[in-house]
């Protein structure tokens, strides 16, 4: 399968926001308990390539990993890796389904798993990594998850079609 100009460049765009994300709201917007951080909004862009292709979630993901591990080191640059398998999971169910909510909530399970997983050889026990981890990656999951429903509504209002089905914008989230 082919990356069309279209995925290179949305990717590319999204890419340097999920850079941009950890790197303008490094202890702004930012909630920090080791291991378990939250920067507002920084699952935006992921979220929105999940509405393009996989290949373009997956480009994202791996932005998203580069951008933390500048910020926060290796330990969260791992855990933001997971954003590349809850972003293609994410975005093969979009193509499937067209709607947006559904494939946020059916990669809420991976992410917050994923991000529970890479933190255990680290020196993390199961229950601390389920329960600060995956609870507050679950929660963070959902809060992101509104705004990028959000902005996705408001970008289709403005006749921004992000899809690549060939589609009209996609009034129903």
């Amino acid at each position: 399968m082919r990356l069309t100009v279209k995925e290179l460049l949305y990717a590319a765009l999204l890419t340097s926001l999920a850079l941009l994300i950890p790197l303008a709201f490094q202890g702004w917007l930012q909630v920090v308990i080791p291991p378990f951080s939250a920067t507002l909004a920084s699952h935006l862009p992921t979220m929105l390539a999940m509405t393009i292709s996989p290949w373009t979630a997956a480009l994202v993901g791996v932005g998203s990993s580069l951008g933390f591990f500048v910020t926060l080191g290796p330990v969260v640059a791992l855990r933001a890796a997971t954003h590349i398998l809850f972003g293609v999971a994410g975005a093969w169910l979009y193509a499937k389904k067209q709607r947006l909510w559904p494939a946020l909530l059916v990669s809420l399970p991976i992410h917050a798993l994923g991000e529970s997983l890479v933190v255990l050889p680290f020196g993390f026990g199961l229950r601390h990594a389920l329960l600060v981890i995956g609870a507050g990656t679950a929660l963070h999951h959902l809060a992101d998850a509104a705004i990028t429903a959000a902005v996705f509504r408001a970008l289709n209002r403005a006749g921004i079609n992000l899809s690549l089905h060939g589609k009209g914008p996609i009034s129903h989230l």
